[in-house]
């Protein structure tokens, strides 16, 4: 990029990935080669690589080769590693899922396969066959440029159209531009595993919630509509719908209406909704909850739902398995002064 070191020591790799896990990589870098350190980033500026996936299935893990020229420089705290859907080359399309604050090992391929530090949370993003992706490593601080630590590219060549660098501008802003315009020699060591055996796990299932009038008034009728739907690609038969509705939502019962083969109970009644139901991709359900606010209620109502997805199938979004809403009480009727006459006083 803008300095250039060669590895002295050799790299080696001691990585095992699961029978129905596939590396993409369009480096070549193998155990006893060498590589080139580029040292030259700024904070904030990204080395991203083009992988195309070879199957259906879960983006699950990120690889990315980080080293000094002495090797012993310990832990880096960058800013992110951002994983997008394709694009225009050079710019990627839509971020998919982003590691904020990645810990790198000076000497190693860091491998990360999850978002979160205590390793709670799975990477997973669902890739098809021939699906491009972009893996970019964004910089926190620059590396030293004397010695590192840094990202490395190989040596025999680079792959036009599958190697870009976010850069700085150098008035604030920052543009994405082709690896080989900075004259980047080699294709980046950053790498992405895919799961090929995933693809039938992945349903991707949603909630809205609305609630009718928008306004309640106590001791009157209010109607809640859970809306459930499954984009798939995966099946999602045992999914757990859950809604505990507000305390003065009174007298409270429900009727289901399926369609696209989803299944649930045809109606209920209760201070909660619970039930298994069956989410076939494409498929969806809409209860709608009738219920009367309590006399003498005043406070605004919350109510949320909640799908969880159940085996075989896993989410792989979860941030729209819950849906809330908001009902505050109308306001006093004030129709008698509507033309102007005041009030007693």
């Amino acid at each position: 990029m803008r300095s250039i070191f060669l590895l002295s020591a050799a790299i080696a790799f001691s990585m095992g990935a699961a029978a129905n896990e596939v590396t993409l990589q369009n480096d070549s870098l193998a155990g006893g080669d060498s590589g080139t350190i580029q040292a030259g980033f700024a904070a904030g500026e990204k080395a991203a690589a083009w992988l195309t996936s070879p199957c259906d299935g879960n983006l699950v893990a990120v690889q990315v080769f980080w080293i000094s020229v002495t090797g012993g420089s310990g832990e880096s705290i960058e800013d992110s590693i951002d994983i997008y859907r394709s694009g225009a080359f050079p710019e990627p399309g839509d971020l998919a899922q982003e590691i904020l604050g990645p810990v790198l090992n000076d000497g190693f391929m860091n491998e990360f396969r999850y978002l979160d530090e205590d390793n709670t949370i799975p990477l997973s993003v669902p890739v098809v066959t021939n699906e491009t992706v972009v893996v970019a490593l964004g910089f926190l601080t620059a590396p030293n440029p004397a010695l590192g630590p840094s990202v490395v590219n190989d040596q025999d060549g680079i792959e036009t159209g599958h190697n870009a660098i976010y850069a700085s501008d150098g008035s604030g802003g920052f543009f994405w531009a082709a690896s080989e315009s900075f004259l980047v020699p080699g294709d980046w060591v950053i790498r992405a595993v895919v799961d090929c055996s995933s693809s039938t796990t992945n349903a991707d299932v949603a909630v809205a919630l609305s609630a009718t009038p928008g306004q309640y008034t106590a001791g009157d009728p209010l109607t809640y509509t859970i809306t459930v739907s499954n984009a798939g690609p995966a099946n999602a038969m045992s999914t757990t719908i859950v809604d505990a509705f507000p305390s003065a939502f009174t007298n409270a019962s429900w009727t289901c209406a399926a369609a696209g083969g989803a299944t649930c109970a045809a109606n209920g009644s209760g201070p909660v909704l619970t039930e298994v139901v069956g989410l076939p991709a494409g498929a969806s359900l809409v209860y709608t909850v009738d219920g009367t606010i309590a006399d003498g209620a005043t406070a605004t109502l919350t109510n949320a739902a909640t799908a969880v997805v159940g085996a075989p199938a896993t989410d792989p979004d979860t941030s729209n398995n819950t849906a809330s809403v908001d009902t505050d009480p109308a306001a006093p009727d004030d129709t008698i002064y509507a033309n102007g006459f005041d009030p007693p006083t």
